[in-house]
């Protein structure tokens, strides 16, 4: 491991970057005779499921190949199944409700797969019964937020409102708030 932290430090290093499919061959092609492919197989394993790289994976980055360059967006399922990963690992601080955090991780790795609500949970849902129960709670949220955020949207187009200002000031809203939303309803619509 530490060979491969000197020979790709931006891959390797103390913030890993998630790896492009297909690493290994590019390592053994590009580093050839250096690794033994049992060593590497074994060190690649291990780095994979680091918490640190579970992390960067959890979090949606892209992967990259040996230069550092991002080649690919990583899966949806592969974000999700870090995330309940990472979560499951952390030990909670005093009072600290993981699940909410977790429920709300999950909220935002949804909204940026930018897939239906079926066709996410074809690709993440799993054999944990408590996983997908939470699963339903933050896909349930999502389409809450998404309906009010077109029912704002809505009530702004109709209002005659000249700008979002106008509007946030007519009914006592944070503008900032309101056009967050907005803009959310605005991407769906698109969608």
């Amino acid at each position: 491991m530490l060979q491969l932290q000197t020979l790709y430090p931006q891959l390797f290093g103390e913030n890993p970057k998630p790896l492009k499919r297909g690493i290994f061959q590019d390592l053994e092609a590009a580093q050839p005779g250096v690794f033994a492919a049992a060593d590497l197989k074994l060190a690649l394993g291990i780095h994979t499921r680091s918490s640190r790289y579970l992390q960067a994976v959890s979090q949606g980055q892209p992967r990259h190949d040996l230069a550092g360059n991002v080649v690919e967006q990583m899966a949806p399922e592969h974000v999700f199944h870090a995330l309940v990963e990472v979560f499951r690992r952390r030990k909670p601080r005093d009072g600290e409700d993981l699940t909410q955090k977790l429920r709300r991780r999950m909220e935002i790795a949804f909204e940026a797969s930018g897939l239906s609500r079926e066709a996410y949970l074809e690709l993440v849902r799993g054999r944990d019964d408590a996983t997908n129960a939470l699963l339903d709670e933050a896909l349930a949220e999502v389409a809450a937020r998404s309906a009010k955020d077109e029912a704002l949207l809505r009530a702004f187009e109709m209002s005659g409102a000249a700008n979002v200002d106008a509007f946030a000031d007519m009914y006592g809203m944070q503008a900032r708030q309101v056009a967050q939303q907005l803009e959310r309803a605005r991407r769906l619509r698109g969608a």
